[in-house]
């Protein structure tokens, strides 16, 4: 089989793992066209989950060797850390069709995942779970054998479930910490405003509906006007008005603070599980 990736829409697409975040994926790649339901590939441990790529078209094998066979444009690592090495087996134990392997199990670094892979071109990804609704916020980093062709698959795959930026490696333990673990941040901004609505007179499903809409539409104005978020915030911030109450009473609070420390304590926490040395998260100023 012959890759030719540069327009990210070509080449079978493998996925070592089918669950939820490959399955989201997947589903974007296919309902924004850059690649047909045959020209993907899944295996998972979990007959279940194999099952339902099989219902949704996707081709489906009994082993990782079956997906290396197959797949020529990028082979996917989407299954838990702790297997990733074995699959890294598989995958050299199979003949190198020119995939690109594309990692989004966390914590793995690159370094890991070349000495596992020696000459195999890998990309690590960290995407988060709002990719289930097609808006993910990743970020993703190149292995030093990785070429521009397999940064504009990269890019292109990963902006078909949402938004994607390229970061050096080092900074994708920050990735994890602000986009990361983030949707579960602002679902409790969500759910704290709901309760707010509650404790003000709204009948619950309607305080959550709103809560939730509001919070999309004001990252929707942030994101299509460009405008600073503070530069947003002032236009709707009257003089002596409710607004401005509102804001005071999150100061008082500290709630710029507490949101600061929460992706800044997620950030270190992910480079412990990576095993960095606390001397060199110190250096990280966390």
């Amino acid at each position: 089989m012959n890759s030719n990736t540069s327009d990210g829409r070509n080449g079978n697409i493998g996925f070592i793992g089918a669950g939820m975040m490959a399955s989201s994926l997947i589903g974007g790649i296919v309902a924004k066209g850059l690649r047909t339901a045959d020209q993907i590939w899944c295996y998972d441990v979990y007959p279940p989950t194999l099952a339902a790529a099989a219902n949704k078209g996707y081709n489906t094998t009994d082993s990782n060797a079956g997906v290396c066979a197959n797949s020529d444009g990028a082979i996917f690592l989407a299954v838990k850390p702790n297997c990733v090495m074995e699959a890294c087996k598989d995958i050299m134990a199979a003949e190198d069709s020119g995939a690109v392997i594309i990692s989004i199990a966390a914590g793995i670094t690159l370094a890991s995942l070349e000495n596992a892979l020696p000459g195999r071109r890998v990309i690590r990804v960290m995407p988060n779970t709002p990719c289930f609704v097609g808006e993910a916020a990743s970020g993703f980093a190149l292995g030093t054998l990785a070429t521009d062709d397999d940064r504009t698959l990269v890019k292109t795959l990963f902006d078909a479930v949402g938004v994607s930026v390229e970061v050096s490696e080092s900074l994708l333990n920050a990735v994890t910490g602000l986009s990361g673990s983030g949707p579960a941040f602002v679902f409790q901004f969500i759910e704290a405003l709901s309760d707010g609505g509650v404790k003000a007179g709204l009948p619950r499903n309607i305080a959550t509906t709103l809560a939730a809409q509001t919070v999309k539409g004001a990252a929707e104005m942030v994101l299509k006007t460009g405008k600073h978020p503070g530069e947003l915030k002032d236009a709707v911030t009257s003089p002596g008005g409710t607004t401005i109450a509102g804001v005071e009473a999150l100061e008082k609070g500290g709630f710029r603070a507490a949101a600061m420390s929460a992706v800044t304590s997620a950030t270190k926490r992910s480079y412990q599980l990576g095993g960095t040395s606390e001397v060199e998260i110190q250096r990280h100023g966390l």
